[in-house]
């Protein structure tokens, strides 16, 4: 028997594009997912593990094609500033914000390798997931509480990147990057974490998405690629097939789900979000207890 048939692998490739970039924790979803369906699927067994790599690394190249553009002109930008010392020209907001990705990046990175597999270990459990939906959903309310300005009818117009270039410290983005780390428990959304500190620092619903969208691209790709090996070794046996067709079905809906949240937060709020990951969480936690 198929430890994953493929169409439970769908599904699941279906709630990773949606809740990768949505801030309600992929991670979460596909803890509970398996619990809720009744499904015979172990979150810790390697082969699943395997399957997640998968789907991960296919949202993470999916958000690496869809801000291509912005792509070029961040790495150009970071290739001028090695060159010119290190130094970045105010009148050219890709190399700043090209290092505030690098300074995003390099605490998440640090903090996953090392407590990636405790955490998961610690926390895999459907029970414990929907607990921390709610606070996940708990969080992203805060966070519009005490975000630093409100939200303008115009805030969405011109190019985000020279206004979260302008708006944000390397100190702050050192600091969302590290708050990304609570991302490890299952129920903690990532891109939440990511976007309710852009609240913070003072950037718009839509710009604070956009910076979590690239700052995303290297965090997942990188975790991807390193566990790669393993859907190619004896972890993968039996689910390759299911995972391609995962992946797949990721690419896809990540792809969507970045268009609709980047015109979503033009006029919206996490508060939409915060509300179902809190429900959802509530009810999956006496669900589960009884």
């Amino acid at each position: 028997m198929e430890p994953i048939s493929y169409l439970q692998s769908i599904i699941l490739g279906v709630i990773q594009g949606i809740a990768e970039p949505f801030p309600i924790s992929s991670l979460g979803h596909s803890v509970v997912i398996p619990q809720v369906f009744g499904w015979n699927i172990h979150q810790n067994a390697d082969y699943f593990l395997s399957f997640l790599v998968a789907t991960h690394c296919a949202t993470a190249l999916v958000l690496f094609i869809f801000f291509w553009e912005d792509w070029k002109r961040i790495l150009r930008g970071l290739w001028y500033s090695v060159r010119s010392g290190f130094r970045t020209d105010p009148a050219d907001p890709d190399a700043k914000l090209g290092w505030l990705l690098v300074v995003g990046t390099i605490p998440a990175g640090i903090l996953g390798f090392a407590l990636e597999h405790p955490l998961r270990t610690l926390f895999a459990s459907a029970e414990v997931a929907a607990i921390f939906l709610a606070v996940n959903g708990l969080l992203l309310l805060g966070f519009e509480r005490l975000r630093r300005r409100a939200p303008e009818p115009d805030d969405w117009k011109g190019d985000s990147d020279p206004r979260i270039a302008r708006t944000m410290s390397f100190k702050q983005a050192a600091a969302i990057g590290t708050a990304q780390a609570a991302a490890l428990i299952p129920g903690i959304s990532r891109s939440g974490m990511a976007m309710g500190g852009g609240l913070l620092t003072g950037l718009s619903n839509e710009d604070a998405a956009r910076f979590s969208f690239l700052l995303a691209t290297p965090i997942i790709g990188a975790a991807g690629v390193l566990k790669l090996p393993e859907l190619m070794g004896s972890a993968g046996n039996g689910v390759r097939g299911q995972a391609l067709v995962g992946a797949i079905a990721a690419g896809i809906t990540t792809w969507f789900a970045v268009r609709f949240l980047l015109r979503f937060f033009r006029s919206n709020r996490l508060t939409p979000f915060g509300i179902y990951c809190l429900i959802v969480g509530v009810i999956l936690t006496i669900a589960f207890a009884l």
